[in-house]
């Protein structure tokens, strides 16, 4: 079992950036590959990034995001992070973190509770 939370979400001005990170539960985080979803109003939910398990060497991105975003983990700390640079209003969702056994494609096993990125015109 897994538990996952995340933070660093807020209201931001277009072009600006955001870091959220997503703090898991347990011994076994090294273990799982990890993602970032997200779900704007009246949307579907879609795959943002996801990471490999262990070192992260290998990551994943939605072409939408490439270039402006960067996933990365550091396991001495549970934690996941995505880095979101030159934010445009299009990005403004609300965004999961996931856990999962492979980073491609990513199926998520565990999720978040969300946190909420505003991103203003």
């Amino acid at each position: 079992q897994v538990q996952l939370v995340e933070s660093g979400g807020g209201l931001v001005q277009a072009g600006g950036s955001l870091r959220l990170s997503c703090a898991a539960s347990g011994r076994t985080f090294s273990s799982y590959a990890m993602g970032w979803f997200r779900q704007a109003p009246g949307k579907e939910r879609e795959f943002v990034a996801s990471i490999t398990r262990w070192t992260g060497a290998g990551t994943r991105y939605v072409d939408s995001v490439k270039g402006r975003f960067t996933i990365s983990r550091d396991n001495a700390k549970n934690t996941v992070y995505l880095q979101m640079n030159s934010l445009k209003p299009e990005d403004t969702a609300v965004y999961y973190c996931a856990a999962g056994k492979w980073y491609s494609p990513f199926e998520p096993e565990y999720w978040g509770q969300g946190t909420q990125v505003t991103v203003s015109s």
